[in-house]
């Protein structure tokens, strides 16, 4: 089962911003999605979020039609603050 992988477009921009070994390391995980180090966040949402090293990724899931929606892109303690 293989997943389509879809950006928010700051999501793109913020990765054109960052260190090549750490963008390598976070589109590696993103394209192994749903695997990985994925936990769904609390309260009433349906989003998820990946973890690599010091970067969150939260993005939604479709299975019915197999696509990934990153939302967003940013060190731990930044994004939970948006959520």
């Amino acid at each position: 089962m293989r997943y389509d992988i879809s950006y928010e477009k700051r999501c793109l921009k913020y990765l054109k911003r960052i260190e090549r070994n750490t963008k390598i390391r976070i589109l590696k995980a993103i394209n192994n999605l749903p695997l990985g180090d994925v936990k769904k966040l609390q309260g009433n949402t349906s989003d998820y979020r990946l973890r690599v090293g010091d970067y969150r990724i939260t993005f939604s899931r479709d299975d019915k039609n197999l696509i990934i929606k990153i939302i967003e892109i940013a060190p731990r303690g930044e994004i939970y603050k948006k959520i």
